[in-house]
């Protein structure tokens, strides 16, 4: 008897080291799936972009949007996660000018939206690779030119103990990377596959509207950035 109480013994703790492992896995699954989801969902120029190309041209356009807008809030991630402290330094000493620039392109896109009738492109190859490259850089660059998802990443690495080095090895905070960008796809892909969905029920000169809809919404969220980002930069400059 006395030799199977070691052995049951290790038995529990090798159980207990098991339930462990297994509960931070779960916990590091839904906890960065939930950050994919969060930094995705709010319906900024980015989300207007990615609907107004699903509608415009198909699913496949939107999603590739999508993947570059992950793949950007991705690297906003991987700077926070890091510690890259001289990147987030220079982003947080020049926030007001890149809020400034961003807001520029974006407006100079919202008035080609505006302008620009979509029922030109629906006679286009959606599936031409050149189109789908384009679609991702441009929403990567889009996502990109919002440097204040810094100040939403921070609390969220906070509220879900993500990374944790007391906790997650090497490989749980790759997994954790991973599992962030697989959130954000799963969002884009809910999104397209929505709005592809009633796509069909859309004439062409409906489109046009939409597309002039959701430039205006653009070029308003623009504007007041740019007219927020001139404030800061006047007041902090003390121009006036």
């Amino acid at each position: 008897m006395l030799k199977i109480v070691p052995n049951c013994e290790f038995f529990v703790l090798l159980q207990l080291e098991k339930l462990f492992v297994l509960g931070t896995l779960i916990s590091l699954i839904i906890g960065c799936v939930s950050i994919g989801i969060i930094l995705s969902a709010p319906m900024g120029p980015i989300g207007i972009l990615t609907v107004q190309r699903t509608l415009n041209k198909g699913q496949k356009s939107g999603l590739f949007t999508g993947l570059g807008a992950a793949a950007s809030d991705l690297f906003y991630c991987l700077l926070t996660g890091l510690g890259i402290s001289f990147i987030t330094d220079f982003i947080e000493g020049n926030i007001t000018m890149l809020q400034i620039l961003g807001s520029v392109i974006l407006i100079v896109y919202a008035s080609y939206m505006i302008l620009h009738n979509p029922a030109n492109d629906q006679v286009k190859d959606t599936n031409d690779k050149d189109d789908n490259t384009r679609d991702a850089i441009t929403g990567f660059l889009f996502t990109l030119s919002n440097p204040l998802i810094l100040f939403l990443v921070i609390p969220l690495f906070a509220r879900f103990g993500f990374p944790n080095p007391e906790v997650h090895h090497w490989y749980h905070i790759i997994l954790g990377y991973l599992f962030i960008a697989g959130g954000a796809m799963l969002w884009w892909s809910g999104i397209t596959y929505i709005v592809h969905k009633v796509r069909s029920r859309f004439t062409k000169g409906s489109m046009w509207t939409i597309n002039r809809i959701m430039g205006s919404l653009l070029l308003i969220v623009s504007l007041y950035g740019l007219g927020t980002g001139l404030i800061e930069y006047v007041s902090h400059k003390g121009i006036l």
